[in-house]
């Protein structure tokens, strides 16, 4: 029987991951392996019939420029008890290669040590992706998809720029990015915008909505004390996951609730939230000042990967055949900035509790702190101005409101 790798993909479309599936099913294909994409994920994978896509060279061809999966992707992880070994001997599985997350990862871990109780010699080696750039990667190494992401990203930003310019108007836009601030930060950083809100700048206060809409506010009225009457204020969905969940509850939000009566944050608009709070405050305070809601989000996840993200994937892919020649296995694939591929191993990045904690955007970075200077907000100094619109300009004051000073 011939032998043959398996590739199964997890979680959550990032542009990009065809560009891997391509690239692994040419490089074994020369060395006379089968290579099997499994649809579904582990749930495909261990159910009585799975869905199997035999590649040969042609079918990777058509796909690795492709935005999307051509693998169907599940967030579905299954419990030690739903481990079994029949697709592995079926097909004579030397490698098993999963493209996920951290979940993903961890799963194939567990599920490498069953099959080595059941005398099976199954290498296991996962590529990491995800748009929010959040696992902890040497160097600060974006992972992939991120940068495809923030393009996309960037450009749907501009436009809607171009929109307020245009009709002078106000934009609220929300943008992916569940743990951390990155593609939030990217995108309103390329595109000018007056005003971003991201987690991580409230590293010295709590988050809540009153401090989120105050700085809104604060880039509106500081903006028409320049003569601006136009604005984009770009706001992560992270700040949600950050929130305590009575100040979630307390807001007025209508939402869903889980079966243990937690707010159900997936099936919200953040940005026309975002936007009703604004109005109610803009309406209490006597401003008139338009505003409108954009949502960033699965727009970006299966855009068609840019030429930083086909390279990336290309060699982490040729990277995985190189670590499984090696004989390495029960690793993470990686590529530092010089192109080396290395392994890497997920008790590097575990914390004592065994959970991967996300890198977040470093906020006392240079970078981070010149964009965040050059964005438009009341200071000190203009004070007495901002009086003609709010009673107490004080209480809009970006830096006081963030305890910066």
């Amino acid at each position: 029987m011939n032998k043959s790798i398996a590739i199964i993909c997890g979680g959550g479309p990032a542009p990009g991951i065809n560009t891997v599936i391509s690239t692994l099913a040419k490089t074994f294909i020369k060395d006379g392996y089968d290579v099997l994409g499994v649809h579904h994920g582990y749930k495909g994978l261990f159910s009585d019939k799975p869905a199997i896509k035999k590649f040969n060279f042609h079918k990777a061809d058509r796909i690795y420029s492709r935005g999307g999966s051509t693998l169907i992707m599940s967030r579905h992880k299954p419990k030690d008890s739903e481990f079994n070994s029949n697709f592995f001997k079926k097909h004579n599985v030397k490698l098993l290669v999963t493209i996920g997350g951290d979940d993903t990862a961890s799963t194939g871990s567990r599920l490498s040590k069953y099959l080595e109780s059941q005398q099976l010699n199954v290498a296991h080696i996962h590529v990491p992706k995800t748009i929010d750039n959040d696992l902890p990667l040497p160097d600060r190494n974006p992972t992939f998809g991120f940068h495809t992401a923030k393009d996309e990203g960037v450009r749907i930003g501009n436009t809607v720029y171009e929109d307020a310019r245009t009709s002078e108007n106000w934009f609220i836009v929300s943008a992916m990015g569940r743990s951390a601030g990155h593609l939030a930060f990217g995108i309103a950083s390329a595109c000018h915008f007056p005003m971003m809100i991201i987690p991580e700048m409230f590293n010295k206060t709590k988050i809540t909505f009153e401090k989120i809409i105050n700085m809104i506010i604060s880039s509106i009225v500081k903006s028409k004390i320049r003569g601006i009457e136009y604005g984009v204020v770009m706001v992560s969905e992270g700040v949600f996951y950050f929130m305590d969940e009575e100040e979630i509850l307390n807001s007025g939000i209508n939402f869903t609730y889980d079966d243990h009566g937690h707010p159900e944050l997936g099936n919200v608009s953040k940005s026309h939230i975002f936007n009703f709070l604004l109005q109610t405050k803009l309406k209490e305070i006597g401003m008139n000042i338009k505003s409108r809601p954009v949502e960033i989000g699965y727009e970006l996840r299966c855009a068609n990967p840019i030429a930083f993200d086909l390279t990336l994937c290309t060699l982490l892919g040729i990277g995985v055949k190189k670590l499984f020649d090696q004989g390495i296995t029960g690793c993470i694939v990686s590529a530092n900035s010089r192109g080396d591929i290395s392994p890497l191993y997920l008790k590097d990045f575990e914390d004592e509790n065994g959970k991967v904690s996300p890198r977040l955007v470093d906020i006392d970075s240079e970078m981070a702190q010149l964009f965040i200077n050059h964005l438009i907000y009341l200071r000190e100094r203009d004070y007495e101005d901002a009086k003609e619109y709010l009673d107490d300009p004080e209480k809009y004051d970006v830096k006081k409101i963030l305890n910066w000073v």
